[in-house]
């Protein structure tokens, strides 16, 4: 019974959606890409290498391009990486994320291929 148990929550848990797994990392799918929980759009950066654990985009270029906090534990395909001050960055699919400062109200999109080496995460 424990056995039959055990293997039901595995596949239950393999079934939770893509969107529960973005929502508890404290971002969502809306308009085909990704946002953050008050709706800002998050972007990644050509010179971060995905599952490196590490960000490239540090001191001046960290205030232009806020990274995301996590929120609570984040489940595949979000995971965190360890910043150069020590502080924890949300990642999706080993990519650290990043707002851009620009963008001033929810569905701003200003960040969007900037210098052809920041992208919205699209969904």
């Amino acid at each position: 019974m424990r056995l039959l148990a055990t293997s039901l929550f595995a596949l239950a848990c393999a079934g939770a959606s893509f969107s529960a797994a973005a929502q508890s990392a404290g971002v969502k799918a809306m308009d085909g890409v990704l946002v953050d929980a008050k709706g800002m759009t998050v972007y990644t950066f050509d010179k971060d290498t995905a599952n490196s654990g590490k960000s490239a985009c540090n001191g001046p270029c960290a205030k232009l391009w806020p990274p995301v906090a996590p929120m609570g534990m984040p489940a595949a395909p979000y995971s965190t990486v360890t910043r150069d001050d020590g502080s924890a960055q949300l990642a999706y699919q080993g990519k650290p994320l990043y707002l851009y400062e620009q963008d001033k109200k929810p569905g701003d999109r200003a960040g969007d291929n900037f210098k052809d080496i920041w992208h919205v995460v699209k969904q």
